[in-house]
């Protein structure tokens, strides 16, 4: 135990250090102890939250992950399978494409917000047999309705030729370039939620690793503990695809990285991934202000640059599918 608390500290250490380069750093170096006030302003009104957003995002990306692969028992499942981003995203275009602003500023992450409840929710019943969530009616519900919103947003972009269009894009691939202060308090909340949830179901997560019967001679209810983190990977998608749209691999590579470093127990492994989620998103996108100023690249086209490699590497594993 004293060895799994040292190794998350290293990554604690990793963390500040990535988040602290991702607010300083950028097409130019600003110190916060010697900069003018218009950089002052830049350093805390655009760069800070915008890093703590990422933070934020990548957390949840990070730790929905390691609790998808644990219920899913499928080390390439990733939190967007369950096809809640797609549900997030087709409401987000609704309201950027129709020209909503129902909410201000809050608008698109509130639309977010909602489709990916409604979609979870949807998935949630679909997934639902003989009193219980069953994983594989649970998987291919997701995979089924993230194809129906994904042909859904595509057809509505087809036919869109409003200038809202760009931003829709914008959305659907990771930009966080509109991140602010007040989107910051709900997606903590949320955040911390879901964590806080995952977290304290840990151990009946690593029963369920080890078979349904397994988690029965120790006390849990296999679906019952299964509906309950399904509710938790539910939220953390919801508020990451609110906060700053659709981030891909963060899940499926991040578990990954953490069981190597940290080990499978899931009491340690749900932190770490979501710490390790953080530092990739915060690297991801001090990376997409960095690579081709003064353009700036979705943070989302970075991960996904990152993470398809990795997920070929694992495609190819002869023990990850069992064949």
């Amino acid at each position: 135990m004293k060895n799994i608390t040292l190794r998350i500290g290293i990554v604690l250490v990793l963390l500040a250090v990535v988040f602290l380069a991702s607010v300083v750093a950028g097409p130019r170096m600003i110190n916060p102890f010697t900069a003018d006030p218009i950089s002052r302003e830049i350093l805390f009104s655009i760069r800070a939250p915008r890093s703590i957003v990422a933070l934020l995002m990548g957390m949840a990306l990070g730790a929905s992950g390691a609790v998808l692969q644990g219920i899913l028992r499928n080390p390439l499942a990733d939190p967007y399978i369950l096809g809640i981003s797609s549900g997030a995203s087709l409401s987000a275009a609704l309201g950027i494409l129709g020209g909503l602003s129902i909410f201000g500023s809050f608008t698109i992450p509130v639309f977010a917000f909602i489709g990916a409840l409604f979609t979870g929710g949807i998935v949630g019943v679909m997934g639902w047999k003989r009193g219980g969530i069953w994983p594989e009616r649970l998987l291919l519900a997701g995979v089924g309705l993230s194809f129906l919103f994904s042909s859904l947003l595509m057809l509505m972009m087809t036919i869109s030729s409003d200038e809202g269009l760009r931003k829709a894009m914008l959305w659907i691939f990771g930009d966080l370039s509109m991140s602010d202060w007040s989107r910051i308090p709900y997606g903590l909340f949320f955040i911390a939620g879901g964590i806080a949830l995952s977290a304290m179901r840990a151990r009946a997560l690593n029963a369920l690793i080890l078979g349904d019967e397994f988690a029965y001679s120790l006390g849990f209810s296999p679906h019952r503990e299964r509906g309950m983190l399904f509710v938790s990977v539910g939220l953390l998608t919801a508020a990451s695809v609110s906060l700053g749209g659709m981030i891909g691999f963060i899940g499926l590579l991040v578990p990954h990285m953490m069981r190597f470093f940290i080990g499978s127990d899931s009491r340690g492994l749900i932190l770490s991934s979501a710490l390790g989620g953080g530092i990739l998103l915060c690297l991801a996108d001090l990376i997409s202000r960095t690579i081709m100023p003064p353009m700036e690249l979705p943070a989302g086209i970075i991960t996904a640059i990152i993470g398809s490699p990795y997920f070929l590497y694992l495609l190819r594993k002869k023990n990850v599918l069992g064949v």
